[in-house]
């Protein structure tokens, strides 16, 4: 008998080696699940990923279990339901709701690019077809189970779920699986962690720390640096202030999920405060829309200032001059309209959406301002812009930058070293096997080397498609790429 028989495998399907496509194929008695389920971005060579066969049966899969709702690491569910997987995908309240607005979207956007390469004849494909479709996307949706955190559930007949707040965006979470093994195993994936001291969500919590775990997944996205000291608002007041001085307008690409709110949180206090004009500013996202209703619907999720002040009466993340643009007319025609004034528009990495027309109509002005508001993937226009490119493409013209680009780093959602370090000092055993996951190669080997250094922990980068025993052995053999057993029968 195999010294690995029994005990559960878990295999690399993405967000090793990168910040996205985040998923991992976990099989035990000759059944599999995943966790996580997100779309490559950025990159060609990443996105071309998503259209690669993947090991294993969509309709032979018992369930999937999703950290938050960033496309990242939900956007290939739709897919997979459209591949024949009908199971349970397991997830907070809130990534419930967030994702009942960003997967029909999703779906919507497969659809339209599609459309547009068949009309602009720029796929090599005869016709071009979506990953999925909105269709794809709404059934998806009825296979969400929503499980409140701190309160264990049955994933399946072999593995029990434990979610706890991440706090990184609404409704995120780290996850803690156990598994019906012998010996028994434990796994805990951190998700994507976020921060402390945050506005509107609460501070991650931290874990057991009498547990042992066998496995340790762990985010790297900043593993390589400390977050500055917060003076996002000093930051923010002065990118809006230079701004006001040249009559500009000031175009801040962001995700409509978390960024985007918290950005108008910062707005409204420093307008409150008198830092800056109470100047007009346009929320040009149908999405963000509808995400930041979600954020003031629920209270449960809400850090202490932020009850604070719905408690008082306040209404946070709205004012009068704040105006909320869901109608495409009304998003043209910001188009028209001079400074001085401010643009929030998805994507957070200027990689579609509506904030490509602003930047076609804006980055050419010296008058105007771009700021970045989050972490810029490599491969995307909001990288080159952060770069210092001379030029971006947009709708397939070449566009001259000459607005000023300001990077606002204060902002970022994912944890620093020292978040990570804190969220970790709750274990007071260190896991058998530690594997730093959901970064670009830098930041993990410096995390690697860090936590090496700090904690004296067995650490490694997972590797695309390695495999590894949960036990934290190497699969029989060698760790080597390729499909898992599949499972026995479909579910």
């Amino acid at each position: 008998m195999s010294s690995t028989e029994g005990r559960p495998q878990l295999q690399f399907l993405g967000g090793a080696g990168t910040v996205t496509g985040s998923k991992y194929l976990i099989t035990h008695r000759r059944q599999s699940m995943l966790l996580e389920c997100g779309l490559f971005q950025g990159l060609k060579k990443l996105r071309l990923r998503n259209w690669k066969a993947p090991p294993f049966r969509a309709a032979a899969l018992r369930a999937v279990v999703v950290s938050h709702a960033h496309i990242d690491h939900t956007g290939y569910l739709p897919r997979l339901v459209r591949e024949g997987f009908d199971g349970p995908i397991y997830c907070t309240h809130g990534t419930a709701e967030l994702l009942e607005v960003l997967l029909p979207d999703a779906g919507r956007i497969q659809e339209e690019d599609a459309e547009y390469a068949n009309r602009k004849g720029f796929s090599k494909h005869r016709p071009a077809l979506p990953l999925f479709d909105e269709r794809d996307a709404r059934r998806t949706l009825r296979l969400l189970e929503k499980i409140r955190y701190d309160r264990p559930a049955e994933v399946t007949s072999w593995c029990r779920l434990l979610f706890r707040p991440a706090g990184h965006i609404f409704g995120s979470a780290t996850v803690e699986l156990q598994f019906d093994s012998q010996p028994p195993g434990r796994l805990l994936f951190s998700g994507d962690l976020g921060r402390w001291g945050r506005p509107i969500i609460k501070d991650p919590e931290r874990v057991d720390g009498d547990t042992l775990y066998d496995l340790l997944l762990l985010e790297s996205t900043y593993g390589d640096r400390v977050h500055p000291p917060d003076r996002a608002d000093d930051e923010l007041a002065d990118a809006v202030n230079t701004t006001v001085k040249r009559h500009g307008v000031l175009v801040i690409p962001a995700f409509a999920v978390g960024r985007t709110q918290e950005v108008l949180w910062r707005l409204d206090r420093l307008m409150d405060g008198g830092r800056i004009d109470s100047i007009p500013v346009y929320i040009d996202s149908p999405m963000a829309v509808d995400v930041t209703d979600i954020y003031r619907r629920h209270p449960e999720e809400h850090d202490l200032d932020m009850r604070l002040l719905v408690q008082e009466g306040g209404r946070p993340l709205s004012r009068g001059n704040f105006t909320f643009v869901a109608d495409r007319n009304a998003s043209i025609a910001i188009n028209d309209r001079s400074g001085p004034m401010i643009i929030i528009a998805g994507s957070g990495m200027a990689t579609g959406g509506r904030v490509l027309h602003h930047l076609k109509h804006r980055v050419g002005d010296p008058a105007n301002m771009v700021l970045l508001v989050g972490y810029q993937a490599e491969g995307t226009r909001g990288r080159s812009l952060q770069d210092g490119a001379p030029r971006i493409k947009l709708h397939g013209r070449w566009i001259p930058v000459r607005a000023e680009v300001r990077t606002l780093e204060g902002l970022s959602a994912h944890a620093d070293r020292h978040d990570i370090d804190r969220w970790l000092g709750a274990l007071r055993h260190p896991p058998r096997r530690t594997f730093l996951v959901h970064g670009e190669p830098h930041a993990s080997e410096a995390l690697r080397d860090h936590l090496v250094a700090q904690r004296g922990w067995p650490v490694e980068i997972a590797r695309p498609d390695q495999r590894i025993i949960l036990d934290g052995q190497t699969a029989t053999g060698a760790e080597r790429s390729g499909p898992i057993d599949p499972p026995a029968e479909p579910r």
